[in-house]
């Protein structure tokens, strides 16, 4: 081996001009990602940050951009898919002189998916209740159950709901689960073999392609939503993966998190979400799809429930940032209060604008994380920005011993938002996430009495709290500079 890199070593000595070989090569490369990387039209500071990166890893960081770099991905084959299925019909958009909210026109022209309605939305709050639910629900399964999720665990919990699938699929109800590759990696052949054979189908969201030199891995774009749809009739959605780690029964520092059960119109929006992600996913064409099984509804929307509500989708398949730009439209369009919760927190300049600007105008602003969330990095980039909120009146809350991981925004009295998605540059630009909009008085109401509890149990950050320089100033403000690409 000595050898052998002896040799290496004597060749690259003997190549005339090396260094400045290198040096030429280095500027290219520079020059190259530089623009690559500035066409993409990203946030300033997270340009900036990838070039500086970039600059000072060498070569090195062109594989690491290669990754984890920013990445957009093109579906407008799903839209025409879709229109040539007469899918088209199932997010009808709001006519120009209906009663629609500019929230409700913001969130169809950046999903396209219209304002609807609900007849039924149950909160589910952590592990425990929603899992007996879903499994509940599956039993009652007659002609289809879709799934979609981040975290599918061979546990316990991931078990229980295999096997309820694999009892439906033998009973001939149609069973498509769709994984996220990173999240869900954990499973293996053997586990997904009883419901493989037992008819079901299983897609995976983003399979690696390091195999694939010719294509760039998708290794940073991932599929944060967690979604079943019964019968295309009811729906389950939120923030609870299919983990034990998220059941208290089993263990009792298990995350804090809210889910939900719909019924109604809108479950419409929410299967047309599941099949394109499966179409885009197995290649399948929309054709193969038997709209009246999917959609058996036949009410036109806002007809069948009380409760206003409307599916909001973002990902990197979109530059419209649909969840992020709804929920600072929505926190500027408050006029009593502001409450947000959510586990990770790292708001960008629109969203931190949005936040303070309450705060500074009067409105009761809340914001609840949790302690200690399961990534040091971002806890400490997320403390970076209370001087500031604190300073402009908003009233932080950490949330603990639990993790917490509930995605929650109420605004006024009937507004809320709960999903998926984080307050954060992941959520809001990298993942395909999925949150709901209910403009509804007596669903708020709920979903304020759960949070007062939180609230309650929770503790109030001090702004004239003891920070030492090297144990929390200097590390949140390094972790700040990294929050671009958090």
């Amino acid at each position: 081996m000595h050898e052998t890199f002896e040799i290496a070593w004597q060749w690259l000595d003997s190549v005339p001009h090396l260094g400045q070989l290198l040096a030429a090569t280095y500027v290219v490369y520079l020059a190259w990602l530089t623009g690559y990387i500035v066409l993409q039209k990203r946030e300033p500071v997270a340009t900036l940050s990838w070039i500086l990166s970039l600059a000072a890893l060498p070569y090195i960081g062109l594989f690491i951009f290669y990754l984890l770099g920013p990445q957009k991905i093109t579906r407008q084959r799903l839209r025409r898919g879709r229109s040539r299925s007469g899918m088209e019909q199932y997010s009808a958009v709001c006519p120009p002189d209906a009663e629609c909210a500019e929230l409700s026109r913001i969130g169809q022209a950046t999903t396209g998916l219209a304002p609807s309605s609900a007849t039924a939305v149950d909160w589910l709050v952590d592990g425990a209740a929603t899992y007996a639910a879903i499994l509940a629900a599956v039993a009652q399964a007659r002609r289809h159950v879709h799934l979609q999720y981040y975290i599918f665990e061979p546990d316990h919990t991931g078990t229980a709901l295999r096997d309820a699938l694999v009892e439906r699929a033998r009973a001939g109800v149609r069973i498509r689960l769709l994984l996220d590759a990173v999240g869900s990696s954990r499973l293996r052949r053997h586990f997904l073999q009883p419901l493989r054979d037992a008819g079901a189908e299983v897609v995976w969201f983003h399979p690696s392609q390091l195999l694939k030199p010719f294509k760039r891995p998708w290794l940073n774009l991932r599929t944060h939503r967690k979604l079943v749809v019964i019968d295309g009739a009811l729906a389950f959605t939120g923030g609870i993966n299919i983990t034990d780690a998220q059941d208290e029964r089993r263990h009792a520092d298990a995350y804090r998190d809210l889910h939900m059960r719909v019924q109604g119109h809108v479950v419409r929006s929410l299967q047309l979400v599941f099949v394109e992600d499966w179409i885009y996913a197995s290649g399948q064409a929309p054709a193969q799809f038997d709209r009246d099984d999917l959609f058996p509804l036949v009410h036109p929307a806002r007809s069948d429930g009380s409760i206003q509500a409307q599916v909001l989708v973002s990902g990197p398949d979109s530059s419209w940032e649909a969840i992020h730009r709804m929920h600072v439209a929505a926190i500027h369009e408050a006029q009593r209060r502001v409450w947000l919760v959510t586990p990770y927190f790292v708001p960008g300049e629109a969203a931190r604008m949005a936040l303070t600007s309450a705060a500074l105008g009067g409105l009761d602003t809340r914001l609840l994380i949790p302690r200690h969330s399961d990534s040091r990095l971002v806890t400490l980039a997320a403390r970076s920005y209370f001087d500031e909120l604190l300073q402009a009146g908003v009233k932080i809350y950490e949330y603990g011993p639990r993790m917490l991981h509930t995605k929650a925004l109420i605004a006024d009295d009937a507004l809320c938002i709960v999903g998926s998605a984080n307050f954060d540059h992941r959520s809001f630009r990298l993942n395909f996430e999925l949150s709901m909009m209910f403009d509804d008085r007596r669903l708020t109401t709920e979903l304020e009495a759960l949070l007062v509890a939180e609230f309650a149990t929770a503790t109030p950050v001090q702004q004239q709290r003891q920070r030492s320089l090297w144990r929390h100033r200097l590390p949140e403000a390094f972790a700040r500079l990294a929050s671009p690409l958090l």
